[in-house]
């Protein structure tokens, strides 16, 4: 028996984990070795990702995994890198990084929509790319860049899992999940999209080749981190793309990768571009094995979380468990807001900003109801859910026949459930880890462990508890339906709902 384990270095937009993971027969290890974090700071006029403290930390994690690994007497195959997406680096002739990798959130890109678009219409680059318009995107980032003036010894771009590769290989490689959102790859190509880039002025030599996930990158060369001849394998380095990767989805089910952000969606063999999937602000992104993830964003739990960091604040939080125990006891639907309001995005008070959208629709739900506030939120939430399914179904011609919830948000039980009530269909929560596991899961394809991603999924729906919701159907469902899609309509307009 093959009981060889992996190393998953998992990189968020703030935060980082390195795990020690397992898949042999009847065994889904996912051990956390080491949590770091690296808040990005000002640094030359923009805000910056200190790389060298964020590479330090991954190969302290990965030296303690080594030691871990070797205390139970089981060998490393390999190491992975997953990480948030857009961001960059530039490294110079001899393989060093010349700056710090500007953060998404800097300010550099304001603006750079329209300017991008008086050279290539808005629908050309939708018809191009399959991506939806973020002024984060790589492509805004690296126009802005461009306008600076790029570092003249500057020799090759990596995204950041694959700048980390990089240094930990030597290979300068782009992982084809995460070069999907930069919103320079052909929607059905999966390849740089050439014309493109030389009509926005953008230095093509700087850009490595595209590889597939589950591509072996060669040997760590770091000799003192005690790792010789582990090899390292690209997963889905887009974070979101190992997530939807270690879902295991069963045929004609939908995912919801529930977290700060919600994104839902449908796994697809082939992109699907249109002017009205551009309407409804869809995206294309690139998956696992030649897949299509094909999903809109949510705003996700982050309303909820900013209001139990503001009631905290006011002395009146009460704990998660409690909370969500307490919502479930709260009867009726009081009053119901849309998620996606720009204005919820990242307002001075979230509790006044919810506040205020209720105010607009007559409805009135004190903040200093905890319980109360927080199941109009979840409620929102679920019927938001529901009515981004209803879309993807109008868009592909399928039906969602169930719901896979993965991520930390799939511990939230009282939204699971509300989430099976508004989309009329079951729910399955988990696994929580989905990131890590969908990372370890292209490893072990890739050494042979598994035939398939779909033999790997299954050995996760065999090792992992999933928790099932099934749909509740009566009047005050139907009812709870029909006044948030008038809320939701206010806000997007009847015609344009999505």
């Amino acid at each position: 028996m093959d009981d060889s384990l992996y190393i998953a270095v998992d990189l968020g937009a703030g935060s980082g984990r390195v795990f020690l993971c397992g898949v042999a027969p009847g065994e889904l290890l996912l051990e956390e070795v080491r949590r770091f974090k690296y808040p990005p700071r000002e640094e030359g006029g923009h805000l910056r990702w200190p790389f060298a403290d964020i590479l330090e930390e991954i190969k302290a994690g990965l030296r303690e995994a080594g030691a871990r690994a070797r205390r139970v007497g089981r060998s490393v195959r390999s190491i992975g890198v997953d990480s948030w997406a857009v961001d960059y680096g530039l490294v110079d002739a001899e393989g060093k990084l010349i700056e710090n990798p500007v953060c998404y959130r800097d300010a550099r890109t304001r603006g750079m929509l329209e300017e991008v678009f008086k050279v290539v219409p808005r629908a050309e680059l939708f018809e191009r790319t399959g991506i939806q318009f973020l002024e984060l995107n790589t492509l805004y980032q690296l126009c802005a860049h461009a306008r600076e003036g790029f570092p003249g010894g500057a020799r090759r771009l990596l995204l950041i899992p694959d700048l980390i590769n990089f240094m930990l290989t030597g290979r300068a490689a782009c992982e084809y999940t995460n070069a999907t959102t930069t919103q320079l790859v052909g929607a059905r190509a999966g390849e740089w999209d050439d014309e493109l880039i030389e009509r926005l002025g953008l230095p093509r030599h700087l850009l490595a080749e595209v590889v597939p996930a589950g591509s072996d990158l060669g040997s760590v060369v770091d000799e003192g981190l005690g790792l010789g001849g582990v090899r390292v394998v690209a997963p889905a380095t887009h974070d979101t793309g190992s997530a939807v990767a270690g879902a295991p989805l069963q045929e004609g089910w939908a995912y919801i990768s529930s977290g700060t952000w919600s994104l839902v969606g449908v796994e697809r063999a082939a992109p699907l571009v249109s002017p009205e999937v551009a309407r409804h602000n869809f995206t294309n992104e690139g998956g696992a094995y030649g897949t299509v993830r094909f999903l809109k964003n949510v705003m996700g739990l982050w309303v909820f979380e900013s209001c139990r960091a503001e009631w905290a604040a006011r002395g009146v939080g009460v704990g998660y468990d409690e909370l969500l125990g307490q919502v479930k006891n709260v009867d009726g639907h009081r009053g119901f807001i849309f998620p996606d309001d720009p204005r919820l995005f990242n307002p001075s008070s979230m509790l006044e900003a919810v506040a205020a959208q209720l105010s607009e629709t007559g409805q009135h739900v004190p903040a200093e109801d905890p319980a109360a506030l927080t199941k109009v939120i979840l409620d929102s939430l679920a019927f938001r859910y529901a009515s981004v399914l209803r879309t993807i179904e109008g868009l592909t011609g399928s039906k969602v026949e169930g719901v896979q919830i993965v991520g930390g948000g799939s511990r939230n039980d009282y939204l699971n459930q509300a989430t099976a009530d508004a989309c009329g269909r079951p729910v399955l929560a988990g696994p929580v880890e989905a990131t890590v596991t969908g990372n370890v899961l292209v490893q072990a394809v890739a050494s042979g462990r598994f035939a398939s991603l779909a033999e790997a999924r299954r050995h996760v729906a065999e090792n992992v508890s999933l928790r099932r919701f099934e749909p509740r159907s009566n009047r005050e469902v139907e009812e709870a339906a029909r006044r948030y899609a008038e809320t939701e309509a206010r806000y997007l307009g009847a015609a344009a709902a999505a």
